[in-house]
């Protein structure tokens, strides 16, 4: 059996997953331990991990850095990573360097553990674009999902969640951007699918705890259905990924608990089982320092 956090040796946070040839990578933010401790967000580079139990975990390096994107200064925030047509596409936040607030860049590559670079040479996504919030950081936290007809949505936000349609290149957005109308929606947004029910989970209120609502289709309507985990230890911020892995359910998060100089800028990773009652809602997470059990 596994302990969480489940990366003790490193600081790692806002955590996504995919599952690809039978093994999960997860890519996590790096909250670096500066001399003397920090306190705000200081992350610049994005690691990942692989596993074929869910117990044991290899660092594969480091995936992306926040400037490996010309047009960024920094700040490594939340990334997702998804597969298309044999390349991996890894959507991720950082700080724009000349169009003031935050950012959405992608980047590509060949292989889930990189090396990543910059698939497009700009932004898909600046601050400029959204202004239904008055604030700097409401473009953070990119999810992608892509219907079985191969039709790709981003969604993203702080403060209000945002949708909108991508190309088939991945790399450019189509039609307008829509906003969606959530109960105490924070940041964080998660798309994953059960059956016929598509499960939006996102960061609610602050400190956060996980939300979650449900639709029929993609594009909803969605309506929620409370909270799916509660506060995070130490941590005030909490951030999710769900996956399907060999028969299993999976609910990664981050809290403070690495050590005694753990909080909410020095978070770590870790994982216990998602479950669904019989009518397709979600049971509420139990956080446990046991973990999960390896699998074979």
């Amino acid at each position: 059996m596994a302990k969480n956090p489940i990366i003790t040796h490193k600081y790692t946070a806002d955590p996504a997953a995919i599952v690809h040839d039978d093994t999960v990578y997860l890519y996590v933010g790096h909250d670096e331990d500066e001399p003397g401790g920090v306190e705000f967000y200081v992350l610049n580079e994005w690691l990942v991990f692989s596993s074929t139990d869910m117990v044991n975990w290899k660092e594969e390096g480091v995936a992306l850095n926040a400037k490996d994107f010309k047009w960024a200064k920094g700040d490594a925030w939340a990334s997702q990573v998804i597969e298309r047509d044999g390349k991996f596409y890894f959507y991720s936040t950082v700080e724009h360097a000349t169009i003031p607030g935050k950012a959405i860049g992608v980047a590509v590559s060949d292989s889930p553990t990189g090396p990543f670079v910059d698939a497009k040479g700009e932004a898909l996504i600046t601050n400029d674009m959204t202004t239904d919030r008055p604030i700097s950081w409401d473009d953070i936290d990119p999810t992608v999902w892509i219907e079985e007809d191969g039709q790709a949505y981003l969604f993203w936000g702080n403060q209000s969640c945002k949708w909108v349609k991508l190309k088939d290149n991945m790399t450019e957005i189509e039609g307008e951007i829509h906003i969606l109308d959530l109960p105490k929606f924070t940041e964080a947004p998660w798309i994953h699918k059960k059956g016929d029910w598509y499960y939006l989970s996102y960061a609610a209120e602050f400190p956060e705890k996980i939300a979650y609502a449900m639709s029929r289709s993609i594009e909803g309507p969605w309506e929620y259905k409370g909270i799916l985990n509660e506060l995070a230890g130490n941590s005030n911020t909490n951030h999710q990924a769900i996956i399907e892995y060999k028969g299993k359910d999976y609910f990664f998060y981050h809290n403070g608990g690495a050590d005694v100089h753990g909080g909410s800028f020095r978070r770590s990773v870790c994982i216990d089982y998602l479950h669904y009652n019989e009518d397709g809602t979600l049971k509420r997470v139990v956080m446990t320092t046991e973990g999960v059990d390896p699998v074979e």
